[in-house]
């Protein structure tokens, strides 16, 4: 958790950490897992400086590291290096000493493209040797619907075309979210929290969308969808995604301490608790909120155990 924190942070302060995230995407000392991390925030910057690192990294030992670097290669599909980018995946897709999962991951990469470019690769694939590629080459129903690039993608959720990769469109908020409306973003929201009751098992996922577009907004100091992260947080049991928390450190209001200290009541993650004290400190003294609030007499009653923890660490 603290790693995705970190994630999310890094994602958000975009071109100014470009230098030194390639410098530990590239480096075969840092351990997979920090490597998988950080080619995750070059994917969700989506800085064309950091292109050559990703594609070397496509051809790291570690499976896991690769696969990372291809979902990284995603946002360079329509680029100016578009046809290096696309040349690379079809070949990795097409070669069957590869590890499977890196070739359906290049794959579904692909399968962002036009269906006139992607069709002569599913055709080379439909009798593929591995059953789970040839039946993703072969089944149009098992595809991603074509997106013309990111935005188109983040407008579509927005109508109501979520299609059925929720990561997929965590990342295209992630790049788009500065340019599209506050209204689209907010349409998003709602239409992402319909599909996470109807698809109970992918909730998390489907959360995790939902957080990165409540991340967006915030970012732009929006509180359009302030309601609907106050209900999220007072329903909470378990950790939330950390866009959520990325949220309400630069948009979160006195409405929103009630929830937080719900939320602290109803988990014993200690990390968790943790972050949502640190939260409600910050509010309180952005707020300039004092013991005599209303709000805070409320808490007092309700859920004093936030108020001690507060205490404790002598806010």
């Amino acid at each position: 958790m603290v790693r995705e924190s970190a994630v999310t942070r890094l994602t958000l302060i975009g071109a100014r950490a470009l230098q030194r995230l390639m410098a530990l995407a590239g480096d075969p000392l840092t351990a997979p897992s920090a490597r998988v991390a950080t080619l995750r925030v070059l994917e969700g910057i989506g800085h064309t400086r950091s292109l050559d690192v990703v594609l070397r990294a496509m051809d790291d030992a570690d499976s896991v590291v690769a696969t990372a670097a291809v979902d990284a290669a995603r946002p360079f599909l329509r680029g100016p290096r578009g046809a290096t980018v696309v040349d690379r995946l079809t070949t990795m897709a097409l070669d069957r000493t590869r590890d499977e999962t890196l070739r359906l991951a290049a794959l579904r990469v692909l399968s962002d493209l036009e269906a006139s470019t992607i069709q002569p690769l599913y055709a080379a694939l439909a009798n593929d040797q591995s059953t789970a590629i040839a039946a993703l080459a072969a089944d149009p129903g098992e595809r991603e619907p074509p997106f013309a690039n990111a935005a188109a993608r983040v407008k579509a959720a927005a109508d109501g075309e979520l299609a059925q990769d929720p990561a997929a469109l965590r990342r295209a908020i992630t790049q788009e979210g500065k340019a599209v409306s506050l209204t689209t973003l907010h349409r998003i929201i709602e239409r992402v929290r319909e599909r996470e009751g109807a698809e109970p098992h992918r909730r998390m996922d489907w959360m995790t969308a939902r957080a990165a577009a409540h991340a967006a907004l915030a970012g732009r100091g929006s509180r359009l969808a302030l309601y609907d992260l106050r209900e999220t947080l007072e329903t909470a049991t378990t950790p939330l995604p950390v866009e959520f928390l990325s949220a309400l450190h630069q948009i979160g209001e006195a409405l929103c301490l009630e929830a937080i200290a719900h939320a602290y009541a109803q988990t014993v993650d200690e990390w968790w608790r943790n972050e949502l004290a640190d939260v409600f400190r910050l509010i309180v003294s952005r707020e300039r909120i004092t013991g005599r609030h209303a709000i805070m007499k409320r808490i007092g009653k309700r859920w004093p155990a936030i108020l001690e923890a507060r205490a404790g660490r002598n806010v």
